[in-house]
């Protein structure tokens, strides 16, 4: 969008963001008329943990150093629920031009290059999922009482529901779907598929969406793996499909489920690789309360057609693709793209066979870690990925998963909770 049609729409100033290793979004804003220029950030938001602590990482940290914000004015956006406000996804650069190496969305887009260079490309997208809560209070007060996916708590919401279906679509969001889920008070919208790096970029415009839409209402967003104890939490489900030549590879193929042979290497590739792809898909401690079996959290390392308690879902039909359930919100959405395509493009051993039946009801199939100590380490030991992503930001991410977890070692459930219910 042109900045000067921005200007005969009233915006007065650009939020430049990018999502920290801890999944928050940050954010520096220019007046308009300096949208052009390079933005100074420190290095030291690599290392702040989820309620801004900084720890010191093995190679960032400290007061010392400055980076640049380049806003890609590809994406710029007008925001629909923020007026004088318009929006921009950054890359960081050092001082000089070069490529920040622990960059997250450059990290995104090397790994969309190398799947060119492979001769193929991708399609993701996201399901975002979130709480509505009253406004005035940190406790989590549900906005809505109807039953999980009913129309009755649609209907409770009505004018906030239409106002971030309108205000997503007033921004270019092509909405797929949107209702109310499972828990208290919780809803959906899953957003059109697109390039990796966009579909990232989608997520974090869909979610500030969400969040400016439901402020205006004096209502509170939560899109915490967890908002309550009890209950199923918040995913953010990754959903990819890989392409040749124009031909969707997760259907008509002459493997398992109809994968053809590329599609199956790639699903196992992330099958395998997957408890390391935990630590960054699933990246808080609150994830583990809400990663457990018989909750659709999906904590086992399968995957099954239609089956949504392996942490794969292939998802039939002529738009095929694979969904990691796995995951959730509290995620950095340009690490899960990166990650994921990394770990596709490394393979793994032959393909197990899909289970049609809940994992939980059967012995030997492998759980995903069950604690953040337990992917950090297996991120950290996960070669394929500290090639491909970088050492410095494995090291990094890695770092701060470990400050996290040092931060709630002596808290209960409930302070977990209580921490991370309104920070992504």
């Amino acid at each position: 969008m042109e900045t000067a049609h921005l200007a005969e729409l009233g915006v007065v100033a650009v939020a430049v963001t990018w999502v920290d290793n801890s999944g928050v979004t940050r954010v520096k804003s220019v007046p308009l008329a300096g949208l052009g220029t390079p933005v100074g950030a420190s290095p030291v938001f690599d290392v702040f943990l989820l309620q801004d602590t900084i720890i010191d990482g093995r190679f960032v940290g400290g007061p010392v150093g400055d980076l640049r914000l380049h806003a890609d004015p590809q994406r710029l956006t007008a925001l629909a629920a923020q007026p004088g406000w318009a929006w921009a996804p950054a890359d960081r650069h050092h001082q000089d031009g070069r490529p920040y190496a622990l960059d997250q969305r450059l990290a995104a887009k090397r790994m969309v290059e190398r799947l060119a260079d492979a001769g193929l490309a991708a399609q993701a997208g996201f399901e975002i999922e979130w709480a509505v809560g009253r406004g005035g209070t940190d406790d989590f007060v549900p906005a809505a009482t109807g039953p999980g996916y009913s129309h009755a708590r649609q209907v409770e919401l009505s004018d906030y529901c239409a106002d971030v279906i309108r205000a997503l679509g007033t921004q270019g969001v092509r909405v797929l779907q949107f209702h109310p889920e499972y828990a208290t008070s919780q809803f959906e919208v899953s957003t059109a598929a697109e390039d990796p790096v966009a579909a990232a970029d989608t997520a974090v415009l869909t979610r500030e969406t969400i969040r400016a839409v439901t402020a205006r209402h004096g209502l509170r967003a939560s899109f915490s793996p967890k908002v309550t104890t009890t209950g199923v939490g918040n995913g953010g489900h990754l959903h990819l499909s890989l392409w040749r030549d124009g031909r969707n590879l997760f259907t008509r193929g002459d493997g398992p489920l109809g994968l053809t042979p590329e599609a199956a290497a790639f699903t196992a590739g992330v099958l395998e690789h997957l408890p390391a792809l935990t630590a960054i898909g699933s990246p808080s401690v609150a994830s583990y309360l809400r990663l457990v079996p018989s909750h659709w959290a999906a904590p086992f390392a399968a995957w099954g057609l239609e089956n949504r308690e392996t942490a794969l879902r292939l998802v039939s039909g002529a738009n095929a693709n694979l969904e990691i359930k796995s995951f959730d919100l509290s995620a950095n959405p340009y690490l899960v793209v990166a990650a994921t395509i990394a770990a596709g493009l490394a393979g793994g051993s032959e393909l197990p066979a899909p289970l049609d039946v809940d994992p939980a009801g059967l012995a030997g199939v492998p759980r995903l870690p069950s604690s953040l100590t337990e992917a950090a380490d297996a991120l950290e030991h996960d070669q394929a990925l500290n090639d491909a992503l970088g050492r410095e930001l494995v090291a990094t991410i890695v770092d701060v998963r470990r400050g996290e977890v040092a931060l709630f070692a002596d808290s209960t459930p409930e302070e977990v909770v209580a921490v991370t219910r309104w920070q992504h």
